[in-house]
């Protein structure tokens, strides 16, 4: 990944109380020590293995992939996108938070319930961070400053949509369905895709808080990239926390809520989670979500239900799942709490 981008004051990151959401959630600190920073157990997928000529090597490649979907809900990507592409975005990004005015970022904030393009700030628990929300397919939508942004944004997401529906072809092999299955079910061609771009300033107290509440994420799946590794944790099968550190190259792969719902829980998404860390450095990164036409209705598969295993959720389109709870589209947030059926 980047390396780092540099470091700022207290000072130098002025917060003005008209742009701010202040949380009033307690924020439980958090035992570290019980989380562990074993990151070689999260797997590694070679996306270039998974189309490979060789026979042997790709089943071999699909094979990880599948185990690594089915145990774990998460893993790191290799050879997926070239590491320069990734670096224009987590540079652009940084270029947004640093070379624009705050007057200028503010004509992004919340105006209605179809906006496509967010900006804001959050500063609770210690934490302050400033994020961008982006919605990048099926239309492309982002700010046209600073100058290299949004071309730097665009070819990173150019680059990642061949990678999504590369995964998608996958999985959809692995779960034994043709390669098209998943992209027609969830009608990928117009899929809603959204970046949410974040800038942590560096913190100087607040460790082993809690940032981001222990949550899963709609959609086929989300994808990460970050400049500086630190706070991300995902909750293991067994139940223990671990530490989430990208390897240079990778991009972090998380499934999600509507990956379950398809496959009637046989694939997880699993729950993650945001502690504070005392960066001395700032930090960036780019979450985003890959989800299904906002028209597509979403419900388990019939090859995945049977008289032993009963539905264990409810269809909705995607849209709808996403305005549970009063949220908008652009908020994607996790409604699948709802849409589970009790059995």
């Amino acid at each position: 990944m980047a390396t780092r981008v540099g470091v700022l004051s207290k000072k130098s990151y002025g917060l003005k109380d008209e742009a701010i959401s202040h949380s009033h959630d307690s924020m439980n600190s958090v035992d570290l020590v019980s989380a562990t920073d074993h990151h070689d157990e999260i797997p590694t997928v070679d996306y270039s293995l998974l189309f490979s000529d060789d026979h042997v090597e790709r089943a071999n490649a699909l094979e990880h992939l599948g185990k690594a979907c089915q145990e774990f809900g998460f893993f790191y990507l290799v050879n997926g996108v070239a590491e320069g592409v990734v670096e224009g975005a987590l540079k652009g990004i940084s270029d947004f938070f640093d070379l624009t005015k705050q007057e200028e970022r503010s004509e992004y904030l919340k105006k209605s319930s179809k906006d496509r393009i967010r900006w804001g700030l959050r500063s609770h628990a210690g934490e302050n961070r400033e994020f961008l929300k982006v919605v990048v397919h099926p239309q492309y939508h982002c700010p046209s400053k600073p100058a290299n942004f949004r071309d730097a944004i665009g070819e990173y997401y150019k680059r990642f949509r061949e990678v999504e529906l590369g995964l998608a072809k996958a999985i959809s092999k692995i779960l034994g369905y043709e390669e098209p299955y998943i992209a027609k079910e969830f009608e990928l061609e117009a899929g809603f895709d959204v970046s949410a771009m974040n800038l942590y300033p560096p913190s100087f107290h607040s460790k082993g808080s809690i940032g981001v509440p222990d949550h899963t994420d709609p959609g086929l799946f989300v994808s990460l990239i970050q400049d500086v590794n630190g706070g991300l944790q995902v909750l293991s099968h067994n139940g223990k926390w671990i530490s989430v550190n990208i390897p240079r190259n990778a991009i972090f792969i998380n499934l999600g809520d509507h990956l379950e719902i398809l496959t009637n829980g046989k694939y997880k998404s699993h729950i993650h989670r945001v502690i504070l860390d005392n960066n001395e450095v700032k930090r960036i990164s780019m979450a985003t979500l890959h989800g299904p036409s906002l028209d597509a209705f979403v419900a388990p598969a019939p090859g995945f239900v049977d008289e032993s295993h009963p539905p264990a959720y409810r269809g909705v389109t995607y849209k709808e799942s996403l305005e549970f709870n009063g949220y908008d589209e652009i908020d994607v947030q996790s409604s699948i709490g709802q849409l589970r059926i009790s059995i």
